[in-house]
């Protein structure tokens, strides 16, 4: 079994997703012990928005969870601009696993973020220069690399291109602006060592190391997914619900081209933009008017639709008033198919639903996965990081 650790839900989705495409089962774990029938494993600890400390507590007790659990090797899956407490994770499991060296290569460079020069590039574009800089809660204001990280307490931390040795002591942050840089690598995997990085390292570690031996399994299709056995037969109408609760431009464009096709779209209050609260008697309301579009409409999208706010605790809270109203609507009526937008807005959805395990089904695109609710719930979740786009299929 492979062991992974993200600090977020889209992330452990992500890798659960990559991991699927290489004929592995995957799971993810948000409380209690793996099921044991996963060869991927994947616990999301739910730290992006932690202290240092408490974050590196809880990707400890990861580590210490997974090596329990029979993990033969462990990944540590870190945001792919570096947003969160990335080092003080990688040093908390590094200490865990008692190791002294680890390789850090967050670059997708099939998805146009690259790490070149010592400096982050987004589809060609400084990464301060993109709406990365917007970020509510961890604004890229610089593209050198070891600006965008914290330093390590115990550990020294070096950029490193043509170079790569591995010192003792040391976290190495990887050059990669191509997909042969990161199976390059890939390749300097070695004992003693933790890798970490985004989701195309993963990708190249299983192309490329010793991992668990790919079952013969074949990826289900969509209409497999919504007849397999034990799906409540109400999920036949195949209600759709989309809670998208972030401000990126993605999630812009897909709520205006919604609107064109006149498909239901609810909003949170304007007042809620200023710091307000959400009663809940307004909440009921919306759900309620969501809950009746149901009747007359198979899709309905919920999302923040307010100008984009700068007030970090305040767009957060509006990200859970989305959620808080989409909980209700989930609770009267049988949906089969969720799609959360943004990490922070699935991550709360998961935890209000009380949903502990989560099986990967499905990979549509690059961090765009469908995962199945364990415990007798009929209801698929699809989610994606807000700044990736829908597939075409969807939109």
């Amino acid at each position: 079994m492979i062991g992974v650790i993200a600090d977020d839900l889209t992330g452990a989705a992500e890798i659960g997703a990559v991991g699927l495409r290489h004929g592995l089962r995957a799971e993810i774990v948000r409380r209690g012990n793996p099921s044991g029938r996963a060869e991927v494993v994947c616990v999301d600890t739910d730290s992006r928005s932690c202290a240092a400390d408490e974050a590196g507590q809880r990707a400890a007790a990861a580590a210490k969870l997974l090596r329990a659990a029979g993990a033969q090797w462990i990944y540590k899956k870190v945001d792919s601009v570096l947003r969160g407490q990335v080092t003080a994770e990688v040093e908390a499991v590094m200490k865990q696993l008692q190791l002294n060296r680890a390789l850090l290569l967050p670059a997708n460079p099939s998805l146009g973020r690259v790490i070149r020069d010592g400096q982050y590039f987004v589809r060609g574009k400084l990464i301060h220069k993109t709406e990365f800089a917007r970020d509510p809660e961890y604004p890229r204001r610089a593209s050198q690399v070891l600006r965008l990280l914290k330093p390590p307490e115990k550990f020294l931390i070096r950029l490193a291109n043509g170079d790569r040795t591995l010192a003792d002591g040391t976290i190495v942050v990887g050059e990669a602006a191509t997909p042969e840089d990161v199976q390059g690598w890939a390749g300097q995997r070695e004992a003693g060592m933790l890798p970490a990085g985004g989701s195309e390292f993963f990708s190249a570690l299983l192309d490329n190391g010793p991992g668990v031996p790919p079952v013969s399994r074949p990826l289900l299709l969509d209409h497999e997914l919504e007849d397999s056995p034990g799906r409540d037969t109400r999920a036949t109408s195949r209600l759709e619900l989309f809670v998208c609760g972030t401000f990126t431009e993605s999630a812009r464009k897909f709520v205006s081209a919604a609107r064109r096709r006149k498909t239901p779209v609810f909003s949170l209050p304007q007042e809620l933009a200023w710091g307000g609260e959400l009663s809940a008697t307004v909440a009921d309301a919306i759900a309620q008017r969501v809950t009746a579009a149901f009747d007359s409409h198979p899709r309905v999208i919920l999302n923040v639709g307010l100008p984009p706010v700068r007030n970090m605790a305040v767009a957060r809270r509006l990200s859970h008033f989305v959620v808080q109203i989409a909980e209700l609507v989930l609770r009267r009526v049988p949906i089969a198919n969720v799609f959360a937008e943004g990490g922070a807005t699935a991550a709360e959805l998961v935890r209000r639903m009380g949903w502990a395990r989560l099986t990967v089904q499905r990979e549509h695109a690059p961090g765009v996965a469908t995962l199945a609710v364990e415990g007798g719930q009929s209801i698929l979740l699809t989610i994606k990081p807000g700044t990736y786009v829908w597939p075409a299929k969807w939109t």
